[in-house]
């Protein structure tokens, strides 16, 4: 009975993520069958309008000078640029915001350093505070980590003569891509989104979502979509789905870039990714009941519920880590030689080519169409594939949480002006990732991947060596790097030799 058990669970968690690992296929589909639509503005304005860039910041005293400073050279008639700092800190960022503030309001530009003294809201209650006194009729939002280009408001705010667009993303740069192995790691996944995600889904007539920062408003679409609103971690997913139920299109740029600044360490990117799965999760609560009343295409509410629900994956690869080696080793004792055959070709490797192929093909596709060249990318595959196995722990807790409605405080991605490999001053700077023992259970499962990988050549097991290799890679590299960059921290707080 108990193995039955273990084979049916083992099967029903390789089915379910297989059907995550055919959206892959569709999106790769979907771009490559898209990829020649063209995207301009219906006309251009005869007179420009006024725009309020929004710059919401919570303890960022690193950057928000960089991200000032790239708003304000915005190839945009200064009379027509209003911006608004909008500053819910409680260390030094306070000072440095309003000074640099106060500097290029000397110079004549019209910025206003708003400061809350509590945090309401979060994110999403600075944006609400902050359009309540907004001015333009555009909005434009940047996170304290971006670098904008100077002709960014030019290349996006035209689109906006068409009356039905609500909103305009851009795709997002990396400018500390390659400054150390985890920063290459991340800049791939997050181009798979990027470029293939919100490409296919815009040009195929599917929902997609403002990705939190980098993109313009229509004040109005905002207002009329019910505003800001903070009972998620992601008020970007949540408003982005509420606009386009009403009616309101997207388009997503792919070509026009904002550079930004990507984790350095190790406990920033799982609080990061932590805070986006239960979000998404929490989102898909709230929203995924009301779009299965709204009226819309199949096509939109079936993706629609893989975007929402594509974060259960990483529980489902955790409870897989568990019964895996388990479910194999049952497997492999069969006998017949000719049943173990059959069950390969027919079960196990249609499941392989969906789920484990799929990974391959959408990000070598994503590098391929960011720069041009994805051989000197295909290193670091491997290496996505471990990186998600390893974090999934850290996003299972998430995906529990919102499930349970288990609050927390939105915790904000720490950044230090990390541009360049030569920067290695990170350590000597205030902030830190999310403070959790995770990486206990992490390095806990690394044993277990370990034990099970000498039991598999023991047995001669080779064919799943290279499987319960990257989940022990993954694991004990999320574990050892979350306790080794933790502990570079701590020499600094303690001040030891």
């Amino acid at each position: 009975m108990l193995e039955q058990i273990f084979l049916v669970t083992y099967f029903v968690l390789l089915i379910i993520l297989s059907v995550f690992g055919l959206h892959r296929y569709l999106m790769v589909y979907l771009f490559y069958k898209y990829k020649k639509k063209t995207i301009e503005p219906q006309e251009t304005f005869s007179k420009l309008p006024e725009i309020t860039v929004q710059l919401p910041i919570f303890n960022e005293m690193y950057v928000i000078e960089r991200l000032i400073e790239a708003v304000c050279n915005f190839d945009y008639p200064r009379e027509l640029l209003e911006i608004q700092v909008l500053d819910d800190s409680t260390d030094e960022t306070c000072k440095v915001a309003a000074d640099c503030v106060q500097k290029y309001k000397d110079l004549g530009y019209r910025i206003d350093y708003i400061h809350r003294n509590n945090r309401e809201g979060y994110k999403a209650g600075a944006l609400e505070n902050g359009l309540k006194l907004s001015k333009g009729e555009f909005i434009v939002i940047f996170d304290a980590d971006f670098v904008p280009q100077p002709d960014m408001l030019k290349k996006t705010i035209h689109f906006f003569t068409d009356k039905k667009i609500g909103m305009v993303q851009v795709r997002w740069g990396h400018i500390n891509r390659d400054y150390s192995f985890l920063t290459k790691v991340q800049s791939i996944f997050l181009d798979g989104h990027l470029m293939m995600e919100q490409t296919a889904r815009f040009r195929s007539g599917r929902y997609f979502n403002f990705n939190g920062t980098a993109g313009v408003w229509r004040k109005d679409c905002i207002i009329s979509s019910g505003g800001w609103q903070h009972d998620t971690l992601t008020e970007d997913l949540d408003l982005s789905y509420r606009a386009q139920m009403i009616g309101w299109e997207f388009i997503f740029l792919k070509d026009v870039i904002a550079p930004a600044e990507i984790p350095v360490e190790m406990n920033s990117f799982k609080s990061q990714q932590h805070r986006w799965t239960k979000g998404s999760i929490q989102t898909a609560k709230k929203l995924l009941p009301r779009i299965s009343k709204t009226k819309m295409p199949l096509k939109v509410k079936l993706e629609a519920l893989i975007h929402m629900t594509n974060n259960f994956a990483y529980l489902l690869m955790a409870i897989l880590s568990v019964v895996m080696f388990p479910a194999l080793l049952l497997q492999y004792s069969i006998t017949d030689m000719d049943k173990l055959w059959i069950r390969i070709i027919s079960v196990d490797i249609p499941i392989f080519t969906a789920a484990s192929l799929s990974v391959l093909l959408f990000y070598m596709c994503s590098q391929h169409e960011a720069y041009g060249n994805w051989l000197k990318h295909i290193i670091y595959i491997p290496f996505i594939m471990a990186l998600g196995v390893g974090i999934s722990i850290n996003n299972a807790k998430a995906v529990l949480e919102a499930l349970l409605n288990y609050k927390t405080e939105f915790t904000r991605t720490p950044k230090y002006q990390i541009e360049n490999s030569e920067d290695n001053t990170w350590t000597n700077k205030k902030y830190a990732g999310n403070k959790t023992l995770v990486y206990i259970i992490e390095f806990v499962f690394g044993l277990y991947f370990t034990v099970n990988l000498a039991i598999a050549i023991y047995l001669k097991l080779y064919g799943v060596a290279p499987f319960l290799l990257i989940y022990l890679l993954g694991f004990y590299y999320i574990s050892f790097m979350s306790i080794f960059q933790r502990s570079l921290w701590l020499k600094k707080i303690f001040k030891f030799k």
